[in-house]
């Protein structure tokens, strides 16, 4: 892969400056998304429309769109000249990374149990994405980011890490809740509870977006922060109009029960 980098770009200094530039761009894509989602839903799911073109089924979408957001790092790491990957903080950094994506593309979409199919518009955006992303973030951390030798030690490291693994762990967790609500056989929607499920609607949501909070903390860069952003700004529409619909569906809906975050929203 050096040799297709090579190619590519003519130096490195032009590889970060393309590196920084995608993190900006989708600093921008986030701000458009979020007035989109003022207007539309993110269409897969519960709000799969046939207007984003033919369903595909839900496994096979989650598996291939997340796919490339861990293979294109691994050859990065495996098949590149990776400068930066012996020291502490970019192993670390790396490490968090993949512990997400192994988790979200070689194990979460086996797990899945029914699920509506989703419209090959959303799983053709979502391959891109993750391309996009995985090569940004992989990148830089493995060959250009560069922190001080005591970075394991700083606050913003620390708890950055502490919020990335509550972050994963609470996503984790709200996942393997919502796979369980449905006995064999059953069908339609439930209310979720238990975990973090007693506060908010989007507990899965919350977990998401405070691990790449962690992440972005911990890295201090443009990358992450830009990547923190975006997860934000759809997971926290998605987890608002997940909870509007459950109030709207379920007479019986905990009033008490934020959207995403405990007590406030």
């Amino acid at each position: 892969m050096d040799w297709l980098l090579s190619r590519l770009f003519s130096s490195e200094r032009e590889e970060l400056y393309v590196l920084d530039c995608l993190a900006y761009f989708m600093v921008f894509m986030a701000a458009c998304t979020f007035v989109t989602l003022l207007f539309e839903n993110v269409p897969y799911g519960r709000y799969t429309s046939s207007r984003y073109g033919f369903p595909v089924n839900v496994k096979f979408a989650w598996f291939v769109q997340e796919l490339p957001a861990f293979l294109v790092p691994l050859c990065l790491v495996v098949w590149t000249s990776c400068a930066k990957t012996t020291l502490l903080p970019n192993q670390l950094l790396v490490a968090m990374y993949f512990c997400h994506y192994v988790q979200r593309s070689l194990i979460y979409p086996f797990l899945i149990r029914g699920g509506k199919p989703t419209p090959v518009a959303s799983f053709a955006l979502a391959f891109v994405f993750c391309i996009y992303n995985g090569y940004m973030q992989i990148r830089y951390l493995s060959h250009y980011a560069e922190y001080p030798a005591d970075w394991v030690t700083h606050p913003c490291f620390i708890a950055g890490s502490v919020l990335w693994l509550v972050g994963w762990l609470v996503n984790v967790h709200s996942d393997h809740i919502l796979r369980n609500l449905r006995k064999p056989g059953e069908t339609g929607y439930k209310i979720p509870t238990g975990g973090m499920f007693e506060y908010v609607s989007g507990a899965n949501f919350l977990g998401e977006i405070t691990e790449w909070a962690g992440f972005a903390l911990a890295g201090h860069s443009v990358h992450s922060s830009a990547f923190a952003i975006f997860t934000a700004v759809v997971l926290a529409s998605r987890a608002v109009a997940h909870h509007k619909w459950y109030l709207t569906k379920f007479e019986d809906y905990p009033k008490s029960r934020k959207a995403l975050i405990p007590f406030l929203l």
